[in-house]
């Protein structure tokens, strides 16, 4: 019997209805639960063919053990190696490598000492910055927020240098971007399941939490729907993420990929509304059952340079001769071949910087 397991926390809708969505299916061989794990041994199989996480960003001992569940075999959704390693800030630069519109953003130092830093630990950093070069480039208004938050926690909504220093002052030892407001008419948030399905929800983040989702939308162009659902699948394929939400601001036609580091993102009932409470149920019940009936055939690939060289859609990085190279022979012979490529890929790189 291969299980499929899910790891939540505080939510009470989604977990339930997925266990309940999976075993109902009635798959031979298959069976869903919540995760059960105590004490975790060291490369000791899991138990499961499948974990779907729910929590692991807010539980360093959940991500441990994921990370020792993929060693063993496991398949998580969604990779808890990348998930751990990825932040808000890369993901702006990969999109704007891939071609992908994203707002003019940079990444400032901490306000404040991180603990067990002091002056020294800062002696490679300039000072004063050149702030009036940077509110240059990103002009206002524009949001000072973490570069790997979430939750619109310690968000700044920031008009001029006087409020960007008074929020500036508040964010502590965060790490924090600050990023150009997007002036939208339209605001999109969409899943992604599987790198393959979209579901583009009209969302609206200037309402109360619970009346975000806009579940009355009006009509709008076909061919800006279909582009912020190519940038969707482009940004999650390059991710590698199985499971994302990846939000659009459009103004004047444009969509600009606002946020899209949202391995966990909400499903709950009574956010999401009924109809993408049960698209989304029943997606990710179709991808985990899919990933359990081929878990004799899964590889996890766990060298940082093959997966980070793994081929993307579209734009620069993708038109680089050692990209090409790789998606060829990734094609030809897969993760081994991946990883041979990420090498070559890799001396291309560093001869082309000498």
């Amino acid at each position: 019997m291969k299980k499929i397991g899910v790891l939540f926390g505080m939510e009470n809708t989604f977990p339930g209805a997925l266990v309940e969505k999976i075993n109902a299916m009635e798959i031979e061989g298959i069976t869903a639960e919540f995760v059960q794990v105590g004490g975790v041994k060291e490369a000791h199989p899991s138990g499961y063919a499948v974990i779907v996480d729910r929590i692991s960003h807010d539980m360093p001992f959940y991500r441990a053990y994921l990370k020792n569940a993929v060693l063993t075999g496991t398949q998580v959704i969604n990779n808890p190696f990348w998930w751990s390693a990825d932040d808000k800030f890369f993901n702006y630069a990969l999109a704007a490598k891939l071609g992908v519109a994203v707002p003019k953003t940079v990444l400032l130092p901490h306000k404040k000492f991180p603990p067990d830093t002091n002056e020294r630990s800062v002696r490679n950093l300039e000072y004063p910055l050149k702030w009036d070069e940077i509110f240059e480039y990103v002009g206002f208004p524009a949001f000072l927020k973490p570069h790997d938050g979430g939750g619109w926690r310690d968000v700044f909504h920031v008009h001029n240098p006087h409020e960007f220093f008074h929020a500036y002052d508040q964010s502590r030892d965060l790490c924090m971007t600050l990023q150009a407001a997007v002036n939208f008419k339209e605001y999109f948030r969409c899943y992604v399941v599987g790198q393959e399905e979209v579901r583009i929800m009209p969302y609206d983040p200037r309402r109360p939490h619970h009346e975000r989702y806009v579940l009355d939308p009006p009509e709008y162009d076909k061919k800006l729907l279909k582009r912020v659902e190519q940038d969707a699948l482009t940004l999650c394929r390059a991710l590698g993420y199985d499971l994302n939400t990846v939000e659009f601001a459009v103004e004047d036609g444009v969509p600009y990929a606002i946020d899209f580091m949202n391995p966990a993102p909400d499903a709950d009932l009574h956010s999401v509304g009924q109809e993408s409470f049960e698209w989304i149920v029943d997606r990710v019940a179709r991808l985990a059952v899919k990933k359990a009936q081929a878990s004799e055939s899964f590889d996890p690939q766990l060298n940082w340079a093959g997966f980070l060289a793994a081929p993307v859609t579209k734009g620069p990085v993708a038109r680089t001769p050692a990209r090409k190279a790789a998606k060829k022979v990734v094609a030809k012979t897969g993760t081994k071949g991946a990883k041979k490529a990420a090498k070559k890929a890799a001396k291309k790189a560093a001869e082309s910087a000498e």
